[in-house]
């Protein structure tokens, strides 16, 4: 196929982790592909995908910044081709006690994790219903189906996500749009070391493949699904458990995950 004969994929969030894997899965499966993250890795992650099959377009991109979503916006818009799919991916946290966390890198997450999701979701599934034609996977969490001490504010901000990607998966439901949310358990990404958990039993205990969960993510976009609980049977049997879980249960087992220094034994 030529370029313009493949469809075009969106990932945010694509410099590393989950994002570069799912960008891996669409190149592999016939798409081009256009990565965006704020680092400068994204460039480093747009060379090791070349080769895969399609054709790679990046570019480094703060969507903590609403000019930033914009010239997302452009960039996509510029290349004058419609959307097929979109990974909605990029997210950050932040680890450690609500009273001592800084306030501005938690403002910066509902920014990236919440606002960006909603203002990228608004012209992908825009553009993408005038078609009657598109798949979107939201990246949520396992963390999402209860409340999450010590990580209190990226919790809320993936329980939106779920809420969210699943009340647009209904609006849609008459239409050529399918929505899918994606729900990691804990995954070898650069994640836990940037949101500073690394002294916690979650930091600490074995983690999931990204490519693993990327490529069940994949999979379930593909093929319609609704919610794709995934890596390990481990997390996957932790996302079944949280639906049934009280919250103040919960509460008390995400603790146990997430709490300073509940890693040292390990």
């Amino acid at each position: 196929m030529t370029t313009t004969d493949r469809p075009l994929a969106l990932v945010t969030g694509a410099s590393s982790g989950i994002g570069l894997e799912l960008a891996k899965q669409f190149l592999s499966n016939g798409f081009d592909t256009f990565i965006v993250a704020e680092n400068e890795k994204i460039h480093a992650a747009a060379e090791e995908l070349k080769g895969l099959g399609g054709e790679v377009y990046a570019e480094q991109i703060d969507l903590t910044d609403r000019q930033g979503m914009t010239r997302l916006h452009t960039a996509v818009t510029t290349l004058g081709r419609p959307l097929e799919a979109a990974a909605i991916n990029a997210g950050i946290g932040v680890g450690g006690p609500f009273v001592e966390t800084d306030l501005e890198e938690e403002l910066k997450t509902i920014d990236l994790n919440v606002t960006s999701t909603v203002v990228i979701a608004k012209w992908v599934a825009s553009d993408m219903v005038q078609r009657n034609k598109g798949k979107i996977l939201f990246t949520s969490s396992v963390i999402s189906r209860a409340p999450a001490p010590f990580q209190a504010i990226y919790g809320a901000s993936k329980a939106f996500v779920q809420s969210f990607g699943q009340a647009l998966r209904n609006e849609l439901k008459d239409t050529g749009v399918s929505v899918t949310t994606l729900l990691p358990g804990p995954t070898e990404t650069d994640f836990f070391e940037r949101a500073e958990l690394l002294d916690t039993k979650v930091g600490a205990d074995e983690k999931d493949d990204p490519a693993l969960v990327a490529k069940q993510g994949f999979k379930g976009l593909m093929d319609g699904d609704g919610n794709v609980l995934g890596g390990s049977l481990k997390s996957r049997t932790m996302g079944l458990g949280s639906n049934v879980m009280p919250d103040a249960a919960g509460a008390e087992f995400n603790r146990k995950l997430s709490e300073p220094g509940s890693g040292k034994d390990k």
